[in-house]
């Protein structure tokens, strides 16, 4: 029998089981890599049932964010408004437009505009919009220039280590309360940004959370 096998396909089974253990570990380790939100969704831009141009409704006409997103200082989520509130405007404002006939139609029936979410976490992170906007954190750093944006989109990679960065280093981040919907607002050089984040940082006492508790619970 040892004439019609040679010894080294004794270990050929061993080798095998290695090679597939190996590969499957490299072919893991690149999908768990590259298909994050890093890799899969900076950039996605959904066709939305309506057309909403927040270069539009910010940038002509002043809209602050939380007169749709009325819920983004007071809870963890941001919401899309009803209806009723476009209506508030629109019920005089281009109420013939055929542009807004979905706006209309869900006014009538009561039936919700359907829109395609964008931004989406994972099911086991935690995040409270309320926590850092209240704490300095505006909606550009994690959503960028959205009132420049005609159609929204994906702007920032939200992974971890997107997460991470801001964590341990808040500073850099952070500004006045009163200026957190105003995205186009910069501090007026890097050395200011700074100044003006760890004032923040020091009098609402924020912690550079790493822990996997802070966001995985």
């Amino acid at each position: 029998m040892s004439d019609i096998f040679p010894k080294w396909t004794n270990r050929l089974p061993r080798n095998l089981i290695v090679a597939a253990l190996l590969t499957g570990a490299g072919v893991l380790a690149g999908v768990t890599y590259y298909f994050t939100p890093k890799y899969t969704r900076v950039g996605y831009e959904p066709i939305q049932p309506v057309a909403f141009p927040h270069s539009v409704h910010v940038n002509q006409l002043g809209l602050d964010c939380r007169y749709c997103h009325s819920t983004v200082e007071k809870s963890w989520y941001s919401n899309i408004p009803a209806t009723a509130t476009c209506m508030n405007c629109h019920v005089q404002v281009l109420k013939d437009d055929a542009r807004l006939a979905v706006v209309r139609e869900s006014a009538a029936s009561g039936e919700p505009i359907p829109w395609v979410q964008i931004h989406k976490l994972p099911d086991y992170v935690y995040f409270n919009h309320s926590v850092h906007v209240n704490r300095g954190v505006s909606c550009v750093e994690c959503h960028g220039r959205i009132d420049q944006m005609d159609e929204v989109y994906e702007a920032k990679p939200l992974s971890m280590s997107f997460c991470l960065d801001c964590h341990r280093d808040p500073a850099a981040r952070v500004r006045p309360l009163d200026k957190i919907t105003d995205l186009s607002w910069k501090a007026s050089s890097p050395a200011k940004q700074l100044e003006t984040g760890r004032e923040i940082v020091q009098e609402w006492r924020l912690q550079s959370l790493e822990t996997c508790s802070t966001c995985h619970r």
